[in-house]
């Protein structure tokens, strides 16, 4: 792409300054627009070291509303955000719905950078590439414009400037080694970002190349090139988005009614398995922690299933220093205005530490599908949508180990019942609750659904049955330690 640029014809000076100061009042009437049709906006820049990205944004951002925006310097990920997935620090970061976010710098630094100093091989820069198409197609199918520049000058010109930034004190610190690196191999930095430019250039996120010779044309370039793409946001916003097909390796589940719910347990084979099943776990979470494996344990079920207590034995066997549990409950604003998964991309756990969630990203295709909270074209799409974010923390290396508690409908008005009458158990029964039960076939063929179309091989469902909670709590231990004991032989 870079190669085959051919760069616009630079206006002559009263044409620029013209045509800025419009471009300028119009960005900042499409803020207020944004903020209106709650247009969430993610601008990218990229491009070459000294190629005046910091400075042009600094002169874009001077026209808008401070309230409505906000801006991030991508540079190197720190100790922290190493040990969390690849794109978690970026996902973190997104705009609420009508505001913007500016990213100097983004994963295509990360990545290409990584690529060519070779701390990546071939293999891992392709699969990352695929994460990056994945997650810039998510934002779009979800809302976001997301706008990327990649500000473009010579070899010759950039060593000019780095030259004259090291000459000056108060400018010096603004040139790094990657900046220098770059203009030393040159031909080489420019094949692979041309490379990645043209893998990356998809009709949902393109590129737009910024000749950044001069300051004043680079700015005005981004400005106008902002506003066109803000309005053809606007004009789509609401369009529906097309449901993809899902293109991971399903493991075929067995539909909710026709999973045998008799399994039992003795009193006595239940204390005894309990404390050797927590014993083992316990031992399992030090060598999780040692060979940073991150563990994901995600728990779906019907009201009264026993989640609760089944994450509570399996919480009472690791160091408390080394888990969290995430109970789920509705969105909260400035959740509702962000990505469906933002959430849940923000609550991932370190390397070595196990993250337990009560309740999940599956609401999308549950209560939100059944509850109108989203459009038909949201929840079908979120199917292939979570899948990809179950492929990113597989290839994180994380064990993802996924639980749907099933019990039969006399259980549940038994449990329901049970605590509406004992004072001490009143708390966990609410009107919701019941309206929830009357939704039970509506319920079932969602979950069936949902089972059918995200059991995939890297994280596939498991089925507790759960009339027998002492059976169902081992059965959860057994599997938790499986999932381990497997990928502690595969590292």
């Amino acid at each position: 792409m870079l190669n085959d640029w051919v760069k616009a014809k630079k206006p002559d000076d009263e044409e620029l300054s013209k045509r800025l100061e419009t471009a300028r009042a119009e960005l900042a009437k499409r803020q207020m627009a944004i903020r209106d049709a709650k247009l969430p906006v993610l601008v990218v820049l990229e491009g070459w070291g000294a190629a005046g990205k910091g400075s042009v944004l600094g002169r874009v951002i001077k026209n808008l509303d401070p309230r409505f925006f906000k801006t991030f310097p991508m540079s190197k990920a720190t100790e922290e955000e190493k040990r969390r997935p690849f794109l978690y620090r970026y996902f973190a970061k997104i705009p609420e719905a009508g505001k913007f976010v500016f990213f100097d710098g983004s994963w295509m630094d990360e990545v290409t950078g990584l690529y060519l100093k070779e701390k990546i091989d071939k293999k891992e820069y392709a699969k990352k590439l695929e994460s990056i198409k994945r997650f810039e197609r998510q934002l779009h199918d979800n809302g976001y414009l997301v706008a990327k520049f990649f500000f473009h000058i010579g070899k010759d010109e950039q060593k000019k400037r780095i030259e004259a930034l090291e000459e000056n004190d108060n400018t010096k610190w603004r040139v790094s080694k990657w900046d220098k690196w770059q203009n030393k191999h040159y031909k080489e930095c420019q094949k692979t970002f041309d490379e990645y430019l043209d893998a990356t250039n998809q009709f949902v996120a393109p590129w737009y190349f910024i000749d950044s010779e001069n300051r004043k044309w680079a700015e005005l370039q981004m400005t106008e090139l902002l506003v066109q793409n803000i309005d053809i946001a606007l004009q789509n916003a609401g369009s529906v988005v097309p449901v993809l097909q899902n293109t991971f390796p399903l493991v075929k589940m067995p539909l909710l009614s026709e999973i045998p719910l008799d399994k039992t347990v003795s009193d006595e084979e239940y204390k005894a398995e309990l404390d050797s099943l927590q014993k083992r776990l316990s031992e399992l979470h030090n060598e999780l922690y040692h060979k940073k494996i991150p563990v994901i344990i995600a728990y779906e079920g019907w009201d009264a299933a026993g989640k609760g207590g089944n994450i509570k034995r399996l919480a009472a066997a690791l160091d408390p220093r080394g888990y969290e549990v995430h109970p789920i409950a509705s969105p909260e604003p400035h959740e509702k205005s962000r990505h469906f998964l933002w959430r849940f991309w923000t609550r991932l756990p370190k390397d070595g530490h196990i993250a337990i969630f009560d309740r999940t990203w599956y609401g999308r295709v549950m209560v939100e599908r059944l509850e109108g909270f989203c459009s038909e074209n949201d929840w079908q799409r979120a199917y292939t949508e979570i899948n990809e974010f179950e492929k990113e923390l597989d290839d994180w290396g994380a064990v993802i180990v996924k639980f749907w508690v099933q019990i039969d409908k006399d259980t549940q008005l038994a449990r329901f019942t049970d605590r509406q009458n004992t004072p001490e158990k009143q708390w966990k029964i609410t009107d919701e609750d019941w309206r929830n039960r009357e939704k039970w076939d509506l319920y079932e063929t969602a979950v069936n659904e949902m089972l059918q179309k995200t059991s995939t091989q890297f994280a596939p469902w498991h089925v507790l049955e759960s009339n027998d909670k002492h059976y169902a709590r081992l059965k959860a231990l057994r599997t938790v330690i499986e999932a381990i004991e497997k990928r502690l032989k595969e590292s």
